[in-house]
C-alpha cells in the first residue's frame, strides 16, 4: 500500500514537472477521442438499416446484408482492381523517389542549392488536388496544353492525356508522387542525420566512391525507418487517394480511374446509404489490419527490421 501511494506521489510530481508538455497532449487527445473512438460505436451502422430519425440504436439490424450488396456489386472486381493498382503503384514510384531525394539533399555539397531544391520539392504538398488539378490542365489540356503544344512543334498528334484509358492511371501515380515526393523525404533526411560520420570517414579512408557509401552504408542504415513507412503504408492499402481520383476522374476513364472511396462516394453519400459507406470502411481497415500484420511477420522472418 505504501509502494502504490510513493508511486502516486512520484507520478504527481512528474506530471506538475512537466505540466506544459501534458497540455500539449489535450490537442491530439481530443482529435483522437472525436474522431477516432467515438465513431467505433457508429460503426455499428454498418450492420443496421440506418435512419437518421431513429438514430443508431433505434435503427434494425440487417446483419451482413450491406457488406453482401458491396460483394455483389457488378464493379466490385474492378473497384478493387483500381484501388491495388494505384495503391500499390505510389507505394512503388513514391517511397524510392522519396528516398533518392533524401539521400541526394544529404550528399549535396552546395547547400544554397540543396535548401532551394528542398523548398521546391516541399511546396507542391502544400497545394489542393484543386490546384494541382488546374496546373495538371495547363501542362495536359488537349488543346493548348504545354505538354500537347510540344507534340504539335514536333509533327506529332496531340493526346487527351486525363480522358484516355492508356495515360490516366500512370498521370494519378506520377502527379501522386511529384506532390508528395518531398515531404515524404523528411522523415528519411531525419534518418540520414542519424548516421555516424565515422562511417564515411573510414569508407573514404579506404577508397570507397561515392556510389558504394550510399550503397553499403546509407541505405543499411536507415533500412528500418524504409521498412516502417513501407509497413504504415501497407496498412492503408486500400486508401488509394479520393482527394486525387475525385478531382481527376470523368466520365470517359471510370473503368480505370473508379476506386472503392469514389464508389462509396456515389453509392454511400450522394443516395444517403451510410449502412453500406460503413461497411466498406469496415472492409477497409480489416485488409489494411491483415496487410499490416502478414507484411510486418514476412519481414520479420528475412530481416531483424519489423514495426512490431
Amino acid at each position: 500500500m505504501g509502494k502504490m501511494v510513493t508511486s502516486g506521489t512520484k507520478l504527481g510530481r512528474e506530471i506538475r514537472r512537466h505540466l506544459s508538455v501534458y497540455l500539449l497532449l489535450i490537442i491530439p487527445l481530443t482529435y483522437y477521442i472525436i474522431f477516432k473512438y467515438i465513431p467505433i460505436w457508429n460503426g455499428q451502422i454498418a450492420f443496421k438499416d440506418f435512419m437518421p430519425l431513429d438514430g443508431v440504436v433505434g435503427s434494425k439490424w440487417v446483419g451482413f446484408q450491406h457488406f453482401i450488396t458491396f460483394f455483389h456489386s457488378f464493379y466490385f472486381w474492378e473497384l478493387l482492381r483500381n484501388t491495388l493498382f494505384y495503391s500499390f503503384g505510389k507505394l512503388i514510384i513514391s517511397v524510392p523517389a522519396a528516398i533518392l531525394l533524401a539521400v541526394a539533399l544529404y550528399e549535396c555539397i552546395h547547400l544554397k542549392l540543396s535548401k532551394i531544391v528542398q523548398t521546391l520539392a516541399y511546396l507542391p504538398h502544400f497545394l489542393s488536388w484543386v490546384i494541382m488539378y488546374g496546373i495538371l490542365l495547363v501542362l495536359l489540356a488537349p488543346g493548348d496544353g504545354i505538354i500537347n503544344d510540344m507534340l504539335k512543334a514536333f509533327n506529332k498528334q496531340p493526346s487527351a492525356f486525363l480522358t484516355d484509358t492508356k495515360t490516366f492511371p500512370w498521370i494519378v501515380i506520377l502527379s501522386d508522387a511529384w506532390k508528395e515526393m518531398g515531404w515524404s523525404a523528411i522523415i528519411f533526411i531525419a534518418a540520414l542525420m542519424g548516421i555516424d560520420p565515422s562511417l564515411y570517414e573510414a569508407a573514404t579512408v579506404e577508397g570507397v566512391s561515392a556510389l558504394q557509401k550510399v550503397w553499403y552504408i546509407t541505405l543499411p542504415s536507415i533500412r528500418p525507418v524504409i521498412v516502417m513507412v513501407v509497413l504504415l503504408r501497407l496498412g492503408a492499402i486500400l486508401d488509394a487517394g479520393f482527394n486525387q481520383i475525385f478531382m481527376l476522374y470523368s466520365i470517359p476513364v471510370y473503368s480505370v480511374a473508379d476506386i472503392i472511396d469514389t464508389w462509396v462516394y456515389r453509392q454511400g453519400l450522394l443516395e444517403f446509404q451510410f449502412g453500406l459507406a460503413t461497411a466498406v470502411g469496415i472492409f477497409k481497415g480489416i485488409i489494411g489490419l491483415f496487410t499490416i500484420w502478414l507484411s510486418n511477420y514476412l519481414v520479420k522472418k528475412v530481416s531483424d527490421s519489423s514495426l512490431f
